[in-house]
């Protein structure tokens, strides 16, 4: 048996020992590498993730004006290049855009998008290449956009006007609410303009609030949802601090925004099947729901585009 000694001593040097034989072999390494950006100081577990402090963008701005517009963080384990120039990002966006196309698998947004089945995480693949091409030519088509437009400035004239009201009642007026609020309908006008699908919306939502505790509205449920994809969990950046997941909450607030989302979304899908069975509609009533599950009966048998796609893809054109 191994006295307690001799262990206590084994859990002190081991860090030591390997904190120092990294640095052994950071300098020993072929100088024949190519040579990375500059990089702030960093902390062998944590990187520069302490410097981002509650402001990461100003840390980034402080770090570009001594490091340069193109500069390399290591947020814990993960590498991160850092463009902070218009000439960099154009070098990055526009001339290399292949070396930097793809993106990250991070889990929360794989957890809510249907395993990256949407436009903005899905990995650089056939697959992505696939639904942009479906975004461009049959969502975000000049026509498409245009045939939108009086529904948009209709919201427009209504938020002005609220904004109007109660600014001349020396209310204090919240932006960010009233902008979601024109942001919502209309995305509820996209969803379904027949019938502004905002009742089908909230029938949904009531009754999924029965079953999960709701009784919150979609803008609130949105709102979670955004901000979940916000989220960077520090397991990301240090996986081997992936046992501390089980004592958070965050989980369980993913796979019940997860699953109510799923739900609500079968509704919209299936409501949008149901209507196109009872009436006639024209390609000027066409949503964006009903694009998408025009394109998936045309392309059935050559290129099926699943459920989970359609819904990915709603989630983030909202």
């Amino acid at each position: 048996m191994v006295p307690l000694s001799h262990l206590f001593i084994a859990l002190l040097t081991t860090p030591l020992f390997l904190f120092f034989l990294r640095i052994w072999r950071r300098r020993h390494a072929p100088t024949s590498r190519r040579n990375p950006p500059p990089s702030p100081p960093k902390l062998p577990v944590l990187g520069n993730l302490h410097q981002m402090g509650s402001f990461p963008h100003r840390a980034l701005h402080s770090f570009s004006h001594r490091y340069g517009p193109l500069m390399l963080l290591r947020l814990g384990q993960v590498p991160v290049l850092v463009a902070s120039s218009a000439e960099a990002a154009r070098e990055i966006m526009k001339t290399q855009d292949l070396t930097f196309s793809n993106r990250p698998r991070l889990s929360i947004p794989g957890r809510l998008l249907y395993n990256y089945k949407d436009v903005v995480f899905s990995p650089y693949s056939n697959y992505w290449r696939r639904i942009r091409s479906i975004c461009v030519l049959h969502l975000l088509s000049t026509r498409r956009v245009q045939s939108y437009r009086r529904l948009r400035k209709e919201e427009m004239s209504i938020m002005v006007e609220k904004i109007t009201r109660l600014g001349s009642s020396s209310a204090v007026v919240n932006l960010s609410d009233a902008l979601m609020s024109m942001t919502n309908d209309i995305i509820c006008m996209h969803a379904g303009p027949m019938q502004k699908l905002n009742i089908v919306l909230v029938g949904a939502m009531a009754a999924l609030g029965k079953k999960h505790g709701g009784g919150r509205n979609f803008s609130e449920l949105l709102m979670e949802f955004e901000e979940l994809l916000g989220v960077f969990p520090l397991w990301e950046y240090i996986p081997w601090l992936n046992w501390t997941r089980r004592f958070a909450s965050l989980d369980r607030r993913i796979d019940r925004v997860a699953k109510v989302f799923d739900e609500f979304m079968e509704i919209v899908i299936q409501e949008h099947r149901d209507r196109e069975e009872r009436e006639d509609i024209d390609d000027g009533g066409f949503d964006f729901v009903d694009i998408l599950l025009q394109f998936q009966r045309d392309n059935r048998n050559s290129s099926p585009v699943e459920d989970d796609t359609i819904k990915a893809i709603i989630m983030r054109a909202s």
